[in-house]
Order: structure tokens, then sequence, then C-alpha cells
């Protein structure tokens, strides 16, 4: 299967805030709520990793991680944020790793990329291979609520350097999220360039979810609100599944 790599051309400019943004917001969801389910010096697999904020975070915090993404361009700053990780070329769905995690984590909405549900089924059977017996995942999903509000629009950040435009529409009888998003960088020299790309989002129900996990064959499923786990800002609409091999 070829690696999604969707995030290739503006790899660059998700790396200067978009990921690291939203992490720093979810610190309070995973030290209340993960961390201390995990034993000491855990092994993690930090899936869909992207530019490696989640990864250096883990790092820091004395975990071995391995961080799997299908975009090579997000990957080459993963290596740079957390070097210390073990880094993997690989889609969500041809992921084939031995049971030795004892967690997965899938964070920013990245499930949500997968649009089928065969195919997230698909994913979370991946990784209930690769965790240890009485292995945690959690991942968090955009659901409806964050489709209606807030991918109706256009956003634009102007640097001197940089401008980036996103322009976000959602389809609420397909359930389909798509934002298009083009961005201009300044090279060396002071020409400009540009790239676009489009990326595409699902809207999944928590039953939908829920039974995609338990079909996978986790059990003690649970999917709670962000904003009551303690996340603030990107917390609306937004919500953290937990599940156990």
């Amino acid at each position: 299967m070829v690696p999604y790599s969707a995030y290739d051309p503006f790899a660059w400019y998700y790396r200067r805030g978009w990921g690291d943004e939203f992490h720093v917001n979810a610190r309070p969801v995973l030290d209340r709520h993960v961390f201390p389910r995990l034993p000491e010096h855990a092994r993690i697999l930090d899936l869909c990793c992207g530019s490696g904020d989640l990864t250096a975070f883990l790092i820091h915090r004395g975990y071995t991680v391995t961080g799997v993404d299908g975009s090579a361009e997000m990957l080459r700053y993963a290596r740079e944020q957390a070097p210390a990780a073990t880094l993997l070329h690989c889609d969500a769905r041809s992921l084939d790793l031995p049971p030795e995690f004892d967690a997965c984590l899938s964070t920013f909405d990245s499930m949500n990329h997968m649009l089928e549900i065969d195919e997230l089924e698909h994913v979370f059977r991946n990784v209930y291979h690769a965790l240890k017996p009485g292995g945690l995942f959690v991942f968090d999903l955009n659901m409806e609520k964050a489709f209606e509000d807030q991918w109706r629009g256009t956003w634009a950040a102007v640097e001197d350097d940089s401008v980036g435009l996103t322009r976000g529409a959602y389809d609420s009888y397909r359930r389909l999220g798509r934002a298009d998003v083009t961005v201009f960088r300044k090279e060396l020299g002071g020409m400009w360039s540009r790239a676009d790309t489009s990326v595409y989002e699902r809207c999944y129900t928590e039953d939908e979810a829920a039974g995609a996990l338990r079909r996978a064959g986790f059990i003690h499923v649970q999917a709670r609100d962000a904003g009551e786990l303690g996340m603030k800002e990107l917390a609306e609409g937004r919500m953290f599944f937990f599940a156990t091999k």
C-alpha cells in the first residue's frame, strides 16, 4: 500500500505550529489520564506521529518510542525533533509490528483520515496486534460538532517568509470534511514557491468507533469528551477513546 502522503507538500508549514499547538493543549489529558496507566520506561507506539511533537515529548518523559507516519517529509522533521526515537515510514493501514508495545497513542484526529469504517477497523486490528496483553490504545477523533462548527470557512496566516491559506468544507450527507491547503514559502534568493494539497477526514460516530474497536478485539472501550478530560483549546467537538488489549 502506498503510504499516506497528503502532508508532504506542507510539512514544513505544519511543523511551524500546527502539531505543537495541539500537543501542548493535549498534555493535561496525557498527564492525568494516560501516563499514570503506563509502566515506567514503557514502550510506546506513536501512530501517525507527524512531525514528531508528541514523539519528542514522550522521549523527554523517559519512554522508549517508535513513531510511524506515511509522510516522508513529516518524518524528516520528526527525526530532527526526536533523534532518540525509532521512526518508520509506513502507512497505518499497512502496519505490521510484533506485540512489544505497552501502549499506542494516535493524536490530532489522525484516525479521522481513515475514510472508510473498514479501513479504520483494519488499523485498529494492526494496533491490537502490536500491543502486549493489557496494552493501552488511546486516540482522539473529531466528532460531528467539530466538523459542523470548525471545518467550514477560510483561514489565512501571513508571515514575512510564508503565507498559508486553508479553505475548509464539510459535507454532512457524506460525513466528509475537506481542507484545501495552499502555502507560499520565500526561498533563498527571494523567490517564492507554492504548494497545494487537499486533506480529507471522515466523521465517525462514537458508536461506530467503539464498535470497530470491539470487533478488532479491544476491551474496556471508553469515549470521553476532550474538554472534560482537561483539554482547553482545540477541545470542542473532540473525543478521546481509550481501549485495552
